[in-house]
């Protein structure tokens, strides 16, 4: 069974994309795992999902197609290759595969009926989503809107700081005698406050005559996404951090098993691939021991070495040869 946890952290992840289902026009988001899926559906005056997991996918799979026998990731698959496209603003056939989506609203509920093939047989589906709990709806639309709009804003504020630094060296070529060749080109002083007065009185009742319309622009969503994608790692670090730190609670102090293996080490800390002793003092000794054998000791009954102290032999030194001296640098100027 998959991990339930995964499939929400990739709903959240995803983005708003708008879709049309016959005549009507909504927000869509789509996970399909190997044997579940969830879909949520808005129409910006309400937020329908549905979830299921394998066995209830079976069920209806034999509720809906009575006489067509298949496994649970047949059925999973076929939904994934056959619906995720649809309801991630592409086109309708896809790998040659024919579906027809339709719509059926009763009360407060929403069904999205769906026919295909699978396999050369007629193969039937509906999608029975209810309206979301608040928390859904809070988490899935309403806080990462909140998010987009303070990034955005933050975006403008870095804008306008950046368009007055150009102004103020634009000016400083002009009293330097810098002359502008071409007259298109000319701009006024940006004046932030009669720029937020214009915004609000020519922009915005243009923004306002498209507030009904089911509209998700693709800039939108790549910044919801990256959004959320955030949320979701800071997530993940924080439960991870987490996780770590119960194992480091439970994981008991390692401890020398003698005081002759830990001399042992100690001596060879000066031979290259061991650490100083220094280092030695301050972590617990720990012992290689031999994989085919199950205890630290040899045949003879004798502690092994420290690994350092097989694979890496000290080269000999000769007695008779004084020890190089050091070259010295030359003093490299700044003219030669």
């Amino acid at each position: 069974m998959e991990d339930a946890g995964f499939g929400e952290a990739a709903v959240s992840e995803q983005s708003w994309v708008p879709v049309q289902v016959e005549d009507s026009e909504f927000l869509a988001k789509a996970w399909f795992g190997n044997t579940q899926y969830r879909v949520l559906l808005s129409d910006l005056n309400c937020v329908w999902e549905e979830e299921m997991q394998a066995d209830a996918i079976g069920d209806r799979a034999q509720e809906l197609n009575k006489r067509l026998r298949a496994s649970v990731q047949a059925f999973s698959s076929h939904l994934r290759r056959v619906v995720q496209p649809r309801l991630s603003g592409q086109p309708g056939h896809q790998d040659g595969v024919e579906a027809h989506l339709s719509l059926l609203r009763h009360d407060d509920r929403l069904t999205v009926r769906l026919k295909s093939e699978l396999a050369g047989v007629p193969f039937h589906w509906e999608f029975r989503l209810r309206p979301a709990p608040i928390n859904v709806v809070c988490k899935q639309l309403v806080r990462p809107l909140l998010a987009i709009t303070q990034v955005l804003q933050r975006q403008v504020q870095e804008l306008t700081g950046l368009l007055v630094r150009k102004d103020a060296e634009i000016l400083d070529y002009k009293e330097n005698g810098a002359v502008l060749t071409r007259g298109r080109l000319l701009t006024d002083v940006f004046d932030e406050d009669r720029y937020r007065q214009n915004f609000f009185s020519q922009t915005l009742p243009q923004v306002r005559a498209v507030q009904e319309s089911v509209c998700f622009s693709p800039e939108l969503q790549e910044l919801y996404a990256a959004v959320s994608s955030q949320g979701g790692r800071r997530k993940r670090r924080r439960s991870s951090s987490t996780h770590d730190t119960h194992e480091q609670d439970a994981t008991p102090a390692q401890t020398p098993a003698t005081g002759h293996n830990t001399h042992t080490q100690r001596e060879g800390a000066s031979g290259p691939g061991c650490q100083s002793g220094s280092d030695q003092s301050l972590t617990p000794s720990l012992e290689v021991q031999n994989p085919e054998e199950p205890g630290s000791q040899g045949a003879s009954g004798e502690p092994q070495k420290a690994e350092c102290e097989q694979t890496v032999p000290q080269m000999p030194v000769p007695v008779d040869r004084p020890a190089p001296r050091p070259k010295k640098k030359k003093a490299v100027g700044l003219f030669r």
